[in-house]
C-alpha cells in the first residue's frame, strides 16, 4: 500500500525520493496514464493498462488516499456518474530529473549574489539546448520538426506528445514537467521553454495555450503555420 506522501517544505517540494520509493511499478503506470490522458475513468484505465478493474480501483484508492489522484463525477454518462481520475500536482515531484532539488538550491544561491544572473542561467540552458537539437531538425518540414522536437522532449521526462490540429496548426503537449522544482519557483524557466520551441520552429507562431503551473493538466504549446 502506497504510504503518504509527507509534507511540504518551502516552496519546493523535499518528499520526491520517499514518495517515489513508495510507489509501486503499476501505479506508476497508472499515474503516466492519467497524466497523459489528463483525466480516466477506471474502466477505461483497467482497459488501456490492460489490468482488471478491481485492481485498477484498488490502486485508485491508494493513490487517492496520497493525495496524488483526485476524481470527478463524469455527468456526461447516462445512469450513475463515473468518477473521473485525473493526476495532482503532488505528482510532479515524482517525474522530475534527480537532481531538481539540488537545481533549486544551488539557484537561489544564486539569486542571493546576483539575481539578474537567474535569467541568465536560464538563457544558456536555452541555447545549448537549441544548438544540440538543430542538427536533429535541419532541413525537414514544420509536421517532422514538431515530431522531433516532442520526441526530444518525452526524452527528457516531460511525456510529451503532439497532435495536428488542423491544417495550420499543430500541439506539442507536455503531460509532466521534468524540471517542476524548478519551474515551481522560477518563472524564468517556462519563459526558457517557450522561447526554446520558438527557436527551434522560427517559421511558425508558438503560444503556449495551457500551463502546468496555473493548475491546468498539461502544458500545451500551439504552434500556427505563418505560410503554406
Amino acid at each position: 500500500m502506497l504510504r503518504n506522501p509527507g509534507t511540504t517544505v518551502g516552496c519546493y517540494d523535499h518528499r520526491v525520493e520517499p514518495a517515489s520509493a513508495a510507489l509501486s511499478p503499476t501505479q506508476r503506470r497508472v499515474l503516466i496514464a492519467l497524466k497523459r490522458s489528463g483525466d480516466a475513468t477506471a474502466d477505461e484505465l483497467a482497459a488501456a493498462l490492460e489490468i482488471s478493474s478491481s485492481a485498477i480501483r484498488q490502486h485508485l484508492s491508494a493513490l487517492r488516499s496520497a493525495s496524488f489522484v483526485a476524481a470527478l463525477p463524469d455527468r456526461g454518462q447516462p445512469g450513475r456518474p463515473a468518477d473521473r481520475y485525473h493526476a495532482t500536482d503532488l505528482t510532479e515531484p515524482l517525474f522530475v530529473t534527480p537532481d531538481g532539488n539540488l537545481a533549486v538550491e544551488l539557484l537561489e544561491h544564486i539569486e542571493e549574489e546576483d539575481p539578474e544572473m537567474v535569467a541568465r542561467v536560464f538563457e544558456r540552458r536555452r541555447h545549448r539546448l537549441a544548438d544540440e537539437a538543430r542538427d536533429a531538425l535541419a532541413g525537414k518540414s514544420i509536421a517532422e520538426r514538431v515530431e522531433v522536437l516532442t520526441a526530444l522532449l518525452d526524452a527528457q521526462g516531460y511525456l510529451a506528445d503532439s497532435e495536428r490540429v488542423d491544417s495550420k496548426h499543430y500541439r506539442i503537449n507536455l503531460h509532466s514537467c521534468a524540471i517542476w522544482a524548478v519551474a515551481n519557483r522560477y518563472t524564468q524557466a517556462c519563459t526558457a521553454e517557450l522561447e526554446l520551441i520558438r527557436d527551434l520552429i522560427p517559421d511558425s507562431v508558438v503560444e503556449r495555450v495551457t500551463h502546468k503551473t496555473a493548475g491546468a493538466h498539461t502544458c500545451a504549446y500551439e504552434i500556427s503555420l505563418q505560410h503554406q
